[in-house]
């Protein structure tokens, strides 16, 4: 494939892990509730986050408080200066690796990860974004907006590795996307879905202060017109879900 499918690929794969992941652990929350227990939140609108430290705070939080309080911490934490909290992240980035999977892709994705975050660390800047980008506003500025652009690319990159089957299977991916076709006309563009996911943004930039964004969506409007809403949602599950898939992340 040419090189704008395969980063139309990569795109829609990061959609996918979240949607499959995220939703699967509402599922749990939500159904957990129904027998009275309250499970933890899991993720905070991650794909805003302006630096790759607020990323890791909004994504997969149970995983990421688990690293932070039994191995980042016991390790020393941030006390013991610059040196000792750069050798520690790198510790929990990989160790997080090697908890996805025996497999070198994995380990690359948490080196991947512990780069990024390094600039945040030496400089003492990842705490710097603790609130949801562009609180009580309709819009980001430009600075908000470029943070965003960069740290969803970033990641993006990052998980062609967790998702490739091997290194050179990564490597002939990312070769196949920084090509000459980079920039023609992408051979396979499934228009549904891009509007599909454009819907999906919408919604959870429109939600993002609450704890789910969809929690809200249609509570004042007349009530045959929210359940109109309701059942369109279950429909489109139904439609768009094809045949039954396994949770990717069951595998870990």
């Amino acid at each position: 494939m040419n090189g704008s499918t395969l980063a139309l690929g990569a795109l829609f794969f990061t959609f996918q892990i979240y949607g499959d992941f995220s939703g699967y652990s509402d599922i749990a929350i939500g159904t957990s509730r129904l027998f009275g227990f309250d499970l933890m939140r899991n993720f905070n609108f991650p794909y805003f986050s302006r630096d790759i430290a607020e990323f890791w705070r909004r994504w997969h939080i149970s995983l990421s408080t688990w690293f932070r309080d039994y191995l980042y911490i016991p390790l020393g934490g941030s006390k013991g200066g610059t040196w000792m909290k750069v050798r520690n992240t790198f510790i929990i980035f990989i160790v997080s690796g090697f908890w996805h999977g025996a497999n070198w892709t994995f380990i690359v994705w948490g080196l991947l990860n512990a780069l990024y975050i390094m600039p945040s660390i030496i400089f003492n800047t990842n705490r710097n974004n603790l609130d949801i980008v562009a609180k009580e506003k309709n819009l980001p500025s430009l600075k908000e907006f470029a943070m965003i652009l960069l740290t969803f690319n970033l990641t993006v990159f990052a998980w062609i590795f967790f998702r490739a089957d091997n290194i050179g299977h990564a490597y002939a991916y990312i070769s196949g996307i920084f090509s000459n076709s980079l920039f023609s006309v992408p051979t396979v563009l499934p228009k549904t879905i891009l509007i599909l996911l454009f819907l999906f943004v919408v919604v959870e930039w429109l939600g993002r202060e609450g704890q789910f964004a969809i929690a809200n969506v249609g509570m004042k409007w007349k009530r045959p017109v929210r359940y109109a809403m309701y059942y369109a949602i279950i429909i489109a599950i139904f439609w768009f879900g094809g045949k039954e898939q396994q949770f990717i992340y069951f595998q870990f």
